[in-house]
C-alpha cells in the first residue's frame, strides 16, 4: 500500500525528535520511548563500523604493498569517509570531530591490523566479508542519523547508502582501483538501499527503532553475502556496436 510523504513523516517524526525544548506539549519536549537505547546502539554500531572499515582499508593497502603511513591513511579514510560526507550534506558537525573516539578507533585498528597481518598470505577476496559487515553497519547508522535530522524518507535512505559506500570508494581510489560499487559484480549499493528501506518501513509501521535497525542490518548482510556466494548481479548496460 502506498504511503504518502506527509503520512510517513507524521509516523516517523515523533520517533526521531531529539530533546530540543521546541513545542508546547510534553510530547514535543521529551525524548521518544526507547530513545536512549537507540542512541546507545547507534554509538556502538558506529564504533564497530569504523573498526571494520579501517580493517578493510588496511587489507586493501596491504595488497598494494603500502608502507605504514600509506596503510594508516587508507584505513582511516575508509573508516571515516562515508560518515564525513553524510554529515557535510546534512550540515551537522562531522561525527569524528565532535567525538574523537571514532578517530582513535580508526587509528588503533589500522595500526593493529597492519602489524598483525603484514607478512601473511591472505586470500584476495578476504576483505569482502568485513566490507559487507561494514556496509551493513554504516548504512543503518547513516539512515537513522538522517532521519533524526528530519531528512525526508527517500533522502534519508540515500544518505544511508552514501554513508555505507563512500568509505569503500575512497579506499579503492587511494589504492588505484576502480571502486567496487562501480564495477559489474554482486549486489552492493542496492543491498544497502534495501536494508535502509527496511529500517524506514518498519519504523513507519510502529516497530521499535532498535528492532528495525537490527532487521535492516540483517537484510543488507544477507543480501550482500548471498549475492557474493551465488554471483547475483544487476542487469548491465551494453551499448550496441
Amino acid at each position: 500500500m502506498f504511503v504518502s510523504h506527509d503520512r510517513l513523516k507524521s509516523l516517523l517524526a515523533p520517533r526521531f525528535l531529539r530533546y530540543s525544548g521546541i513545542g508546547n506539549s510534553p510530547a514535543a519536549q521529551a525524548p521518544p520511548a526507547g530513545h536512549n537505547k537507540m542512541e546507545t546502539l547507534l554509538y556502538w554500531i558506529g564504533l564497530a563500523a569504523v573498526a571494520v572499515f579501517a580493517l578493510t582499508g588496511v587489507l586493501d593497502a596491504g595488497r598494494k604493498n603500502m608502507d605504514l603511513i600509506g596503510a594508516v591513511m587508507v584505513g582511516t579514510a575508509t573508516a571515516l569517509g562515508g560518515g564525513t560526507v553524510r554529515d557535510v550534506l546534512l550540515q551537522r558537525p562531522v561525527f569524528w570531530l565532535g567525538e574523537p573516539v571514532y578517530l582513535y578507533v580508526a587509528l588503533a585498528t589500522t595500526l593493529a591490523v597492519f602489524f598483525v597481518v603484514r607478512g601473511l598470505r591472505l586470500p584476495l577476496r578476504l576483505f569482502l566479508v568485513p566490507d559487507a559487515i561494514g556496509l551493513a553497519l554504516f548504512t543503518i547508522v547513516g539512515t537513522q542519523i538522517a532521519l533524526e535530522w528530519h531528512a525526508p524518507w527517500l533522502a534519508a535512505s540515500l544518505l544511508g547508502v552514501i554513508t555505507g559506500i563512500v568509505g569503500g570508494v575512497v579506499r579503492d581510489v587511494l589504492c588505484n582501483e576502480v571502486p567496487l560499487v562501480f564495477m559489474r559484480g554482486e549486489l552492493y549499493a542496492s543491498a544497502a538501499w534495501m536494508g535502509s528501506l527496511v529500517l524506514i518501513g518498519l519504523q513507519a509501521l510502529g516497530v521499535s527503532a532498535v528492532v528495525a535497525a537490527w532487521a535492516g542490518m540483517a537484510t543488507i548482510l544477507i543480501l550482500r553475502l548471498t549475492a557474493m556466494a551465488f554471483r547475483i548481479t544487476l542487469p548491465t548496460y551494453t551499448a550496441r556496436k
